[in-house]
């Protein structure tokens, strides 16, 4: 299930230890275990392969930290862990913000990832903003079907497929401040030699309010989207789904307002205040150092 949690009691503890405030609070999200209904492709281009993003969405409360993140994917059998060489994360507003008008070249815009991420939450392995871990959690891992190549309406999938269920735990280096929102969140995973299958979470009923359905698009749709469940695998009753992912961070409300003349400076103040200083703030966020601390403070508030 989709949850967040404030788990006040223990950061008072937690939080004394630091140094910080009793209102300092963890942040967790999580969209649960793979289901096994859906492989959904999420991959940079590469030769012979459109760039295919796959995007499922969340909500922050309040200002949050996003320092960490988990993705459950498919590989193929046998695969080396050693074959995923890079991990890039954005996120993404709701259309129609950072968005042009609907062209009318999919059958709906409507509660789908805008049209451009938000470029200020970019996070790639490639420029060391973030790193990353794999490990296998089973060697045998079945899905009933699968969407990599034809992201089209009414294509229905691609069918079934078998392989390693592998978890990618990404810590952000350089860490992710947003206001509280409604975003998606959208990983790609470069697998030498092969494709990441995004694995689908259960969505039997909306499991937060205003719980969104997954999103696909490649190289050739841009900038639209399609709905992976409803457009492309259809049927009598479309399915529909969210995406193994999780959020790990910590809520931030005195935080500044992105664009005001005053944010970084207030940005920097609260900071300082909730987390024993921006040494303190780097070590609780596991960055890099104070500089990546204070670069992702710079683009937080960027207008």
């Amino acid at each position: 299930m989709k949850l967040r949690t404030s788990l006040t009691a223990a950061m008072l503890v937690f939080g004394l230890w630091l140094g910080t405030p009793a209102w300092a609070a963890t942040f967790f999200f999580t969209t649960g275990a793979p289901d096994g209904r859906l492989g959904a492709a999420s991959r940079p281009a590469s030769p012979g392969k459109f760039e295919t993003e796959t995007a499922d969405d969340f909500i922050l409360a309040d200002t949050t930290v996003i320092s960490r993140a988990t993705i459950i994917g498919l590989v193929p059998s046998g695969t080396s862990l050693g074959n995923i060489t890079q991990v890039e994360v954005e996120l993404y507003h709701i259309f129609p913000l950072d968005s042009g008008p609907f062209d009318n070249k999919v059958p709906t815009r409507v509660n789908s990832p805008a049209d451009v991420e938000i470029s200020s939450a970019t996070r790639d392995s490639a420029n060391g903003t973030l790193a990353f871990t794999a490990r296998v959690v089973s060697g045998t891992f079945n899905v009933a079907n699968t969407v990599v190549n034809n992201i089209a309406v009414n294509t229905h999938g691609e069918g079934p497929a078998t392989g390693e269920e592998v978890e990618i735990t990404i810590a952000f280096t350089t860490p992710i401040i947003l206001p509280a929102g409604h975003y998606f969140f959208r990983p790609e995973v470069l697998v030498t030699g092969a494709d990441f299958l995004y694995l689908s979470t259960p969505r039997t009923a909306p499991i937060f309010v205003g719980d969104l359905q997954a999103w696909i698009r490649n190289t050739p749709l841009k900038p639209d989207w399609l709905r992976i469940g409803t457009d492309i695998i259809d049927g009598a009753t479309p399915p529909t789904f969210n995406m193994a992912f999780s959020l790990t961070g910590y809520t931030f409300p005195e935080a500044g307002t992105p664009g005001n003349a005053n944010c970084h400076g207030q940005t920097i103040s609260a900071l300082a205040r909730q987390f024993g200083g921006i040494q303190g703030a780097a070590l609780t966020f596991g960055s890099s150092s104070v500089e990546a601390v204070q670069n992702a403070v710079v683009l937080f508030c960027q207008p």
